[in-house]
């Protein structure tokens, strides 16, 4: 029986299972109905979290080299871009008694090293690759082979929309989940996916990175400086918790690069910087204004501003970019609290066409590095 969890406003988010739990059941159906030829309609498979699920197989067939059979994947309610998709297993009997996983079409393949899985093997986690192994043992009869295929249509498609490209697992998705349940609407698991990133970034041998909030932000990174793909890493809100896993895993220097918008929160010692969270983007950017020494019309201007990419065109315009520096260096002295002050920290500021407005002293030299180096 999955978890229902209750919320504060009397409703209540339903929990799911994990791709890993899935292509366990359906290993565990595929090679039962290989064994004894009964078609399975329900298999019950053990989860690392110590629950035990009955699930639905949805495709059971007999294939030219064995049997397929599929499970298809429920996220609950939690957001989850993988939630229906099918995952398919297919089994094969082997001459000697072993159990075989393979990664088949729509299963990434690691090309990169710092993953959990060494470059050139399928992109089954270790932990999901446990849960298959032992859901397989579980029904496999003694003494007997089997080699078993895990796929998921569509799943070359999805990779697109997740972190896999950047990581360098290609062509496909990757099979997860280290509890096989799927909390809903669980913000920690998306933060924690976010951190292999930085290992991919210094197992390529990078020990200065570029953080930046968004796709955009990545874009504008390559745009703007001469650094490799792997050392621009993705943060999305999570600024502080990536900060810390920087300072956590040995990065010697970070970059901050992205729109005022987002990094200007930063200064004002925001971690996460989701509009539901916290907002002080105008207070700040007033704040540093104050302290500059402009008038109370620039200040009440300032004020008034609906987005800081306007505020921050009002500053350029008028000759005060100096407040836009302000904001970028104390941007960095907050960081460098995020980051237990183990990491020398920089921070560039950008418009939306991905124009610099502003840097700290550290983010000024860096980019004058990068550019005349």
């Amino acid at each position: 029986m999955l978890p229902v969890y209750q919320q504060p406003d009397g409703t209540t988010l339903r929990a799911g299972f994990t791709t890993g739990t899935c292509a366990a059941a359906a290993a565990a159906a595929a090679v039962r109905f290989l064994y004894t030829g009964d078609t399975v309609e329900m298999v019950t498979v053990d989860t690392p979290s110590g629950l035990t699920l009955t699930l639905s197989v949805e495709l059971c067939e007999i294939t030219a080299t064995g049997t397929r059979c599929a499970v298809r994947k429920d996220a609950g309610d939690d957001p989850d871009v993988t939630h229906k998709l099918l995952i398919v297993a297919e089994a094969e009997t082997l001459p000697k008694a072993e159990v075989q996983l393979m990664g088949g079409d729509g299963v990434g393949r690691v090309t990169k090293p710092g993953l959990a899985v060494p470059p050139g093997e399928a992109a089954i986690n270790p932990v999901p690759r446990q849960q298959i192994l032992a859901a397989v043992v579980s029904v496999l009869p003694p003494g007997k082979g089997v080699r078993v295929t895990i796929s998921v249509p569509g799943g070359r498609e999805l990779a697109a929309r997740t972190l896999n490209p950047s990581l360098g697992i290609l062509g496909g998705i990757s099979i997860l989940g280290t509890t096989g349940i799927v909390e809903p609407m669980s913000s920690e698991a998306f933060k924690r996916s976010l951190l292999p990133q930085i290992d991919v970034a210094l197992a390529a041998g990078h020990r200065r990175l570029v953080l930046t909030p968004g796709k955009m932000g990545k874009t504008n990174a390559r745009k703007l400086l001469p650094v490799e793909t792997d050392a621009v890493i993705l943060t999305s809100n999570f600024i502080g918790y990536m900060l810390t896993g920087c300072a956590a895993k040995g990065v010697s220097e970070v970059i901050l690069l992205g729109h005022i918008g987002k990094l200007v929160k930063v200064a004002a010692g925001i971690t996460d910087t989701h509009s539901s969270v916290a907002d002080a983007r105008r207070e700040t950017l007033v704040a540093h204004a104050a302290l500059a020494g402009l008038p109370v019309e620039a200040l009440r201007a300032l004020m008034a501003h609906n987005t800081a990419e306007e505020s921050a065109r009002y500053l350029v315009e008028r000759g005060n970019a100096s407040v836009l520096t302000a904001v970028a260096t104390e941007a960095v002295s907050r960081a460098g609290k995020f980051a237990r002050n183990q990491i020398k920290v920089g921070c560039i500021l950008l418009n939306l066409r991905g124009d610099v407005l502003a840097a700290d002293p550290f983010g000024a030299a860096c980019l004058k590095e990068w550019n005349h180096g």
